[in-house]
């Protein structure tokens, strides 16, 4: 059965998309901008303002290098000394590309932060999420992810907004595996596949979250590798993935967040196909996803299987053969899920845990 809808909590959105369908019958903040001579802290800014005023001495040390950028050069324009103290210590890089301000203050205005995506720094407290998913990702919503928001916006006075969204939807086929998000993103079919495009996600959120439903780890053996084929291979899905990554990185203001695939139960698959999905979901991990930049993983695939290749049947939603997790399962694993939406919007998406425990 399909789940689909639009919910918002409170606060700022953050995009999160969850890959692949559930079988056929299922259905940034922005970069803080220097002052006219000293620099405004602010987050993705070089540091805390010294005293204003024109010129003055150089603008302190960059900030530490975020996800997707070097640490920040000289910002601004230089400028004859006037007076003006000294601009304060840099802070962390904003989103992707050079980091906040630094160097030399001029008489003109700091260099902007390198924005609110890639970077090691903290995002806004009014940060916007999009939860994209399909019937796994619904479950998993269901067990609490918008309380969850609420009590810690009220606990730690922000204002992080999550919205869920089933996608794609019709008229697209009920499907959100690699080759989909290749096909409908990175070849560019969305608009004509009439579903919204990853642009129009990215200019209302700061955070996209996607992941795939458990067919995603139906994999088959590999044959001659093919970008273009929804046929699923560990080759296949490496060409799709290497293509999606290249394309977010496109985004240095926005972060995204992928699950790794949910799992199928033993008594739906086989023991070859249970060995292919960790040994992607492994690559994923290890390999694809490099610190540094504005793409984190949330590791789904693990806290389903406890390290084995399947879903453990007491987290099956009937006991074994579904594949879809159970309630319970999914009110154990929502806050998961929330705590590492939360370290990602924070800046701490590369120094904890990829399952959010």
């Amino acid at each position: 059965m399909k789940t689909f809808g639009l919910v918002v909590t409170v606060g700022a959105a953050v995009a999160v998309l969850s890959l692949g369908a559930c079988g056929s019958d299922e259905p940034a903040g922005n970069p803080a901008t220097g002052g006219s001579g000293a620099v405004d802290g602010g987050v993705g800014g070089g540091g805390t303002a010294g005293a204003a005023g024109k010129g003055g001495t150089g603008g302190g040390t960059a900030g530490a290098a975020g996800k997707g950028g070097a640490a920040g050069g000289a910002a601004g324009t230089g400028g004859d000394a006037g007076t003006g103290g000294v601009a304060g210590t840099g802070g962390d890089a904003g989103t992707g590309g050079v980091a906040g301000t630094g160097g030399v203050a001029g008489g003109g205005t700091g260099g902007t932060g390198g924005g609110a995506g890639g970077s090691a720094g903290a995002m806004g407290t009014d940060t916007k999420v999009l939860y994209i998913h399909h019937s796994t990702g619904g479950v998993v919503w269901g067990g609490g992810v918008p309380a969850w928001f609420t009590a810690y916006n009220t606990a730690h006075s922000t204002s992080y907004a999550i919205t869920e969204l089933a996608y794609p939807d019709s008229p697209y086929p009920w499907a959100n595996y690699p080759y989909d998000y290749w096909h409908l993103w990175v070849e560019g079919k969305a608009t004509e596949e009439g579903v919204p495009t990853l642009e129009s996600f990215t200019s209302q959120y700061n955070v996209i979250v996607f992941k795939h439903c458990f067919p995603v780890s139906a994999i088959e053996a590999d044959g001659t590798p093919d970008i273009t084929s929804s046929t699923q291979t560990i080759a296949n899905y490496k060409l799709q993935y290497a293509a999606i990554k290249t394309k977010l990185l496109s985004f240095p203001n926005n972060r995204f967040i992928v699950w790794t695939g949910a799992a199928l139960t033993a008594s739906s698959s086989n023991t070859e196909q249970g060995q292919r999905a960790r040994e992607f979901f492994t690559w994923v991990k290890t390999v694809w996803d490099t610190p540094g930049d504005n793409i984190y993983v949330w590791d789904f695939f693990e806290l389903e299987t406890e390290g084995g290749n399947f879903l453990l049947d007491k987290y099956s939603a009937d006991g074994g053969g579904d594949s879809h997790p159970s309630d319970a399962f999914a009110q154990t694993v929502a806050p998961f899920f929330s705590q590492r939406a939360v370290n990602v919007i924070q800046g701490n998406g590369d120094t904890t845990s990829l399952t959010g425990q």
